[in-house]
């Protein structure tokens, strides 16, 4: 449902530049699917970029929700080079600080290097990549959860740290961010909080 006329005008509105950065990431994993469904990769990013926009945060924070993924999923730093050309450096910046890995699919480190490099980079993230960091793994804990829910036990053949890696992973990622509350803002502390929230059902569904 549209605002009324009466609303107040948005802070950030959405240009041309997003509308461009939309059709870049889905071209750009136009044949990707989620893990372990048929469902386009493209949810996700959207999803990654509605969350941002409800923490009420900038069009460049936004864009570089669509394009997390691009530098990290084959893109390496040529995709890096063409994002700060096309959409600018700080969201480049944004991009690179949400990859786990700089050089796309080629020469990644092992997964669980990957992730400790992450979490420890959180120490050092700017607010406007915390804020795109803690959408990107709260619409991931959401889903993970909602296919728990469907799923149950098999849901974990599909991640490369099974339960106990995965659980690991989201946990220690909440613990990160926790420690940078007072950069978040508001809506990235609510986001956080409701990440808090759903890793916490997951390790309860774990466990029992």
């Amino acid at each position: 449902m549209k605002m009324n006329d009466d609303a107040p005008t948005l802070a950030h509105p959405l240009g041309p530049r997003f509308e461009q950065a939309l059709g870049y990431a889905i071209s750009h994993h136009r044949d990707d699917r989620r893990k372990g469904t048929q469902i386009p990769y493209a949810a996700h990013l959207l999803s990654v970029s509605a969350l941002v926009l409800e923490m009420e945060s900038s069009e460049d924070e936004a864009i570089a929700a669509l394009l997390h993924d691009v530098i990290e999923d084959g893109g390496g730093p040529a995709a890096e080079a063409e994002i700060s050309e096309l959409f600018g450096a700080d969201v480049a910046r944004i991009v690179r600080a949400n990859s786990d890995s700089l050089t796309g699919e080629s020469n990644k480190a092992p997964w669980r290097q990957r992730k400790e490099d992450y979490i420890a980079a959180i120490a050092d993230k700017a607010p406007d990549e915390l804020r795109v960091s803690i959408a990107d793994k709260l619409h991931n804990a959401r889903s993970i959860l909602s296919d728990y829910r469907r799923h149950g036990e098999q849901l974990w053949r599909r991640f490369a740290g099974r339960r106990e890696g995965t659980l690991w992973y989201y946990r220690s990622l909440t613990a990160a961010f926790e420690a940078r509350r007072h950069d978040l803002g508001p809506g990235g502390a609510h986001a956080l909080d409701e990440l808090r929230s759903v890793v916490g059902e997951l390790e309860r569904r774990a466990s029992a």
